[in-house]
């Protein structure tokens, strides 16, 4: 059958080149975005999945960030620990100094002196701070104890189902040996360091001892924590690997098989549009029976 009003041939040749043309369109837009998934029309269940693992990506690494940061508090607590050894392990000198017995009241005084001014170093210890946290807490009812130690909790997964608590060490027995400058806990007299005499520079030797045994109890402890954070550091880093990894099979373009259908596309309209002007021309046939 021949018509004039009705051209099958050139409305099927139409359509094909209109679903060529969009399809060419949408791989385009995929080579040009580096994404499979452009829009939810691309696929609808792997928009919702990469959407997903999208938000735990961001959420993985600013726990990351967060538990960086941690680390960052307890090196600067270890440093200052470190800066309080130092210091006790010099008055614990000049308290073993000022136990000999050659040596004169004037000696001993002169000691003292310094012992007096490394006071105020330790004092001024207690009070660190990293980014306005304290970092040294805790409370204690004995001058020379330990006590119990202010915790800071840590969040260390992304959906916050994981935490660690780090240690605001508590540095309250240093109180009997700074004479309780820059803290809380009243000193008592026997507890501050005096090594104005043979006798009572013995007593102070026992006093640093025991505080330089309490102060390396601490940064065992602090160092321990530097490590499970670490551990929790390096387990969010892989877990973000994975992540990417996961959300990148389901949103990625594969360019080598996107190209190549592509070229497909580009002869298909190319094709398509030769076979519509094919069509367009074939009614024309009729002009011949009228003639």
């Amino acid at each position: 059958m021949i018509s004039i009003n009705t051209n099958t041939a050139s409305s099927l040749a139409s359509y094909n080149l209109s679903s060529t043309n969009a399809n060419l369109q949408r791989s385009l837009q995929r080579l040009s975005s580096g994404s499979r998934i452009n829009s939810s029309f691309d696929d609808a269940g792997g928009l919702a999945v990469s959407m997903k693992l999208s938000a735990s990506i961001r959420r993985t690494e600013t726990t990351q960030a967060n538990v960086n940061n941690a680390i960052s508090l307890l090196q600067t607590q270890d440093g200052v620990l470190k800066n309080a050894e130092k210091v006790l392990v010099r008055m614990a000198e000049l308290a073993s100094l000022a136990t000999d017995v050659t040596k004169s009241t004037n000696d001993l005084a002169l000691y003292q002196t310094e012992v007096d001014s490394l006071k105020l170093q330790l004092g001024s210890l207690i009070t660190e701070e990293f980014n306005g946290v304290s970092l040294f807490g805790g409370t204690s009812t004995q001058t020379g104890a330990i006590g119990t130690n202010g915790t800071l909790t840590v969040y260390t997964a992304e959906d916050g189902g994981q935490t660690v608590s780090i240690s605001q060490l508590n540095l309250a027995f240093l109180s009997g040996t700074s004479g309780g400058v820059g803290t809380t806990v009243s000193t008592a007299t026997s507890g501050v360091v005096n090594i104005s005499t043979n006798a009572l520079a013995t007593s102070a030797v026992s006093t640093l001892t025991t505080a330089i045994q309490n102060l390396a109890t601490m940064r065992a402890t602090n160092g321990s924590q530097q490590q499970r954070m670490t551990f929790a550091a390096d387990m969010l880093a892989i877990n973000k690997v994975n992540l990417e990894s996961a959300n990148s099979r389901i949103a990625d373009v594969d360019i080598a098989s996107e190209s190549a259908n592509l070229a497909r596309l580009n002869i298909l309209q190319q094709a398509g549009t030769a076979m519509l002007a094919q069509a367009n021309m074939s009614n024309q046939s009729v002009l011949r029976l009228l003639s």
